[in-house]
């Protein structure tokens, strides 16, 4: 795809990564678009990192489901393997599983994003890695920090400008297309000419 599609999806991946039930749809729309930024600028730490906050962010998730789980059946069951999970002791391993997660993820998030930024040149990747890495290590407010980075995304995806860099190798002028004139009757003649073709006179 081209820079412009990667940037357009990374935008609305971003936008749709900070509305609630449709993180999914987002941070797969963003991985997309790191994927391809990683191949335009050439530097595959773009998207792995990417990849590995995702997966972290994800394994988060499915612990705080299977904690939840626990919980269910902690009250339900009589067994003394779940009974001693449940209670207050429950709430305290969902959060420390669910806080330690998110704050891996929101590091390899921000390690991403400092990549995009030094590639592309554009700032506010860094600063909304800065904010996600704060919003995931403050509970409860650090949610809204986190709304506020993702839009910092979408501002930073959409305002990645087009390389402007000139080409490196320019061609040289091959020396036998130089042009030079004969001191006898003032022609042009090439510069690796023996002989005027003029004048026919010998070219010293």
């Amino acid at each position: 795809m081209s820079l412009e599609s990667n940037k357009t999806l990374g935008g609305i991946g971003a936008i749709l990564l900070a509305i609630p039930f449709l993180n999914l749809i987002g941070i797969i729309l963003v991985l997309i678009a790191m994927k391809g930024m990683a191949e335009h600028y050439n530097d595959d730490d773009i998207f792995k990192n990417a990849l590995y906050g995702f997966v972290f962010g994800t394994i988060g998730v499915m612990a705080m489901v299977a904690v939840i789980l626990l919980f269910v059946f902690g009250y339900a069951a009589t067994t003394t393997i779940v009974t001693p999970f449940a209670g207050h002791g429950l709430f305290l391993i969902t959060f420390v599983v669910l806080y330690a997660f998110s704050l891996i993820s929101a590091i390899f998030y921000k390690n991403s994003l400092n990549k995009l930024s030094d590639r592309s040149g554009e700032e506010m990747f860094n600063t909304a890695g800065i904010i996600l890495l704060i919003g995931a290590a403050i509970p409860l407010i650090g949610e809204l920090l986190k709304f506020i980075a993702w839009i910092l995304v979408a501002i930073g995806f959409f305002n990645i400008k087009q390389s402007t860099q000139l080409p490196t190798n320019i061609p040289e002028v091959s020396t036998s297309e130089e042009k030079k004139f004969c001191q006898h009757c003032g022609s042009k003649i090439q510069s690796n000419t023996v002989f005027c073709s003029n004048c026919g006179k010998k070219i010293e």
